[in-house]
């Protein structure tokens, strides 16, 4: 039998360690996500309190996906900016790209497999005081890019995340357990909305993995 080169060995055996510890595919983030020191003083500086408002939710009362620029609403800007090779036809739909969702780990080439998730979710951000805001500053909420508030996942996760928090639903993806912190936080602090207990408790235990 023919031997085969140390050499060919250790090339071998050193592109199987690769593929076992491949980081993630690399992949456009929203904008300000907090450092970890920042998150952490920013989680001890919001207000703690029991949700509220939760029968009069609407989703109606969030306008979202509004008309961004030209053609291009805010769900098809999510998809242009945090896709791989977008491709859009004059509607600003996506022709092809390819999506990786932090969420789960999962890459997907048809955006009718991505949704667009809301990291603190709609019905969350009323419970914790946008039921007292006015309709202006819901729809500025729901259609933020300047923010980590809008991610780009696959829609298995989206629908199993549904609108819970950090103490009912993280995600399966323990990597990102730190970014959705920092997010979560940002997102709850600029908009100055309330935290419950158990919300915070898992967003701290959620921040020492960082």
């Amino acid at each position: 039998m023919a031997r085969v080169p140390k050499v060919a060995l250790a090339t071998a055996a050193a592109v199987a360690l690769s593929v076992l510890v491949a980081p993630a595919p690399a992949q456009a983030t929203p904008p300000n996500i907090p450092s970890h020191s920042t998150a952490v003083s920013r989680l001890n500086s919001l207000t703690v309190a029991p949700e509220s408002h939760q029968s009069s939710y609407s989703r109606d009362l969030f306008p979202h996906w509004i008309t961004i620029t030209g053609t291009c609403n805010t769900r098809e800007q999510v998809l242009k900016r945090d896709g791989s090779n977008v491709i859009v036809d004059a509607n600003c739909y996506p022709t092809s790209g390819s999506w990786y969702s932090p969420y789960d780990g999962l890459t997907r080439t048809s955006p009718a497999e991505i949704s667009i998730d809301h990291v603190v979710p709609l019905a969350e951000a009323w419970r914790s005081g946008a039921w007292a805001w006015s309709t202006a500053h819901r729809q500025t909420y729901a259609n933020d890019l300047g923010g980590p508030e809008l991610w780009a996942v696959t829609g298995s996760v989206n629908s199993s995340k549904g609108d819970k928090d950090p103490a009912a639903w993280k995600p399966p993806r323990a990597a990102f357990h730190c970014t959705y912190a920092r997010a979560w936080i940002q997102v709850k602090w600029y908009y100055a909305l309330s935290v419950d207990s158990a919300e915070k408790s898992a967003l701290a235990s959620m921040l020492n993995t960082c």
